[in-house]
């Protein structure tokens, strides 16, 4: 068995962001970092692949030029945790040790959370920025008018702006397009609001508006008939008063099935899939056993460490915590954990319970408009005090999406990736 100082599992945002900051605050350190990937995704990116205006392979980088200097890079999947005797089994019956772990392995898409997607997906007009951008590309720019359903998975998802997002774009390209008359644009989501921080859904709701988009609260997909080309929701809330559409302009075809199901046709179905932790996670006993976060790593949400485990840390998607799984978070995630681990490594205690939950949405409305959503736990607002004094964020801005679409990228690859930021 080889043991190092610090493990680090992933090679995603959370992962390659500590293992760089840690080296620039002392470059002797021991680190490994264990991932499979020969490639790096710049997933924020993602939504406007799906919306045609940025190139797939723009997103992309191999990932042995990310890893920084000095670190590591095991190219294997961890296939248990052991964190009673610190200790991790890979793929290849190997078993690494070590003094702290960083757990930053992201989500998994489950296929099967939803019955019949694993069929469904990737063909017929079924789509998801999650999974094959330039699918849902393919699938906005060929249609011609009927159902085009936008919906969520009722797990916890990275992004949770993001369907939305793709949804904005698409009315606009309808319109583009010359389809728009044709077509019913549809919100379908398990929630009970569009967005969960009030101060952006003036906003929000006045794209919605525009676009004549109805939208269905507390709809929760349960399957997907492809051949009939039909999704079937459950609807969670059965007070009148909260199943509700807004701009039901045109008969979407539903049909009622006994007192809570509700099927719709679709000529179009973008979600975003069931998702979940790694199993190694699910399994191990760094995870929730029960309640809402069972199968989530169980952190303090403060100070991101394992309560049951001081030497184990947590950030990134497959952490319990009650804001946005979002690569903003992340930025501000990673200093905790850093800090924390160099504390623990001079005999100090882990006192830093520095993170507030701060997660950025940047929520694009339309080719050239976004809005930037910052919020941290319980969907307060934090937005970038610099930003905020010569931007209102809370509405649609032309400056907003050159942040998104030009600087986030450069920040990411140039500074992020490189402890910078």
């Amino acid at each position: 068995m080889k043991k190092h100082q610090i493990v680090i599992i992933g090679a995603g945002t959370g992962g390659i962001t500590v293992a760089a900051q840690l080296m620039r605050k002392n470059n002797r350190l021991d680190i490994v970092i264990i991932d499979p990937s020969k490639d790096h995704w710049y997933q924020p990116a993602w939504t406007l692949v799906g919306a045609d205006t940025y190139d797939m392979e723009a997103t992309r980088r191999d990932q042995r030029d990310l890893i920084p200097p000095g670190v590591k890079w095991l190219q294997n999947k961890v296939e248990k945790i052991e964190p009673e005797n610190n200790l991790l089994k890979l793929d290849n019956g190997d078993e690494i040790g070590y003094e702290y772990l960083v757990v930053s392995p992201g989500v998994e898409m489950h296929l099967d959370g939803i019955e019949g997607l694993r069929e469904a997906i990737g063909k017929g007009g079924v789509c998801s920025n999650y999974i094959d951008p330039e699918y849902t590309k393919k699938v906005l720019n060929e249609f011609k008018g009927g159902n085009a359903i936008f919906t969520q998975a009722a797990t916890p998802i990275k992004c949770g702006g993001a369907p939305q997002k793709i949804m904005y774009l698409a009315a606009e390209k309808f319109k583009k397009n010359k389809v728009a008359d044709e077509t019913n644009v549809v919100f379908a989501t398990p929630g009970s609001v569009v967005f969960g921080v009030k101060e952006f859904l003036p906003a929000l709701m006045k794209v919605i508006n525009r676009h004549g988009i109805t939208v269905k609260f507390f709809h929760k997909i349960t399957k997907i008939d492809s051949a009939a080309r039909k999704v079937y929701f459950q609807i969670t809330a059965t007070d009148d008063s909260n199943c509700i559409a807004i701009n039901d302009k045109h008969s979407i075809g539903e049909e009622i099935i006994g007192e809570a199901t509700v099927g719709m046709r679709y000529d179009m179905l973008h979600l975003a899939p069931p998702q979940r932790a790694p199993k190694f996670i699910r399994m191990s006993k760094l995870a929730h056993r029960e309640g809402p976060n069972a199968g989530w790593m169980n952190v303090d949400i403060h100070s991101l460490q394992n309560p049951d485990f001081p030497n184990v840390f947590g950030l990134g998607d497959a952490v319990a915590l009650p804001t946005a799984k979002t690569g903003a978070a992340v930025r501000k995630q990673a200093p905790v954990v850093v800090d924390n681990i160099l504390k623990l490594r001079s005999g100090r205690k882990a006192d830093n319970a520095g993170y507030y939950g701060y997660s950025s949405c940047p929520l694009v409305t339309g080719y050239g408009k976004m809005v930037l959503a910052e919020f941290g736990y319980g969907n307060k607002r934090m937005s970038d005090p610099i930003i905020s004094k010569f931007v209102d964020t809370t509405k649609e801005r032309y400056s907003m999406w050159l942040l998104k679409k030009y600087l986030l990228p450069f920040m990411y690859w140039k500074m992020m990736l490189k402890g910078k930021a």
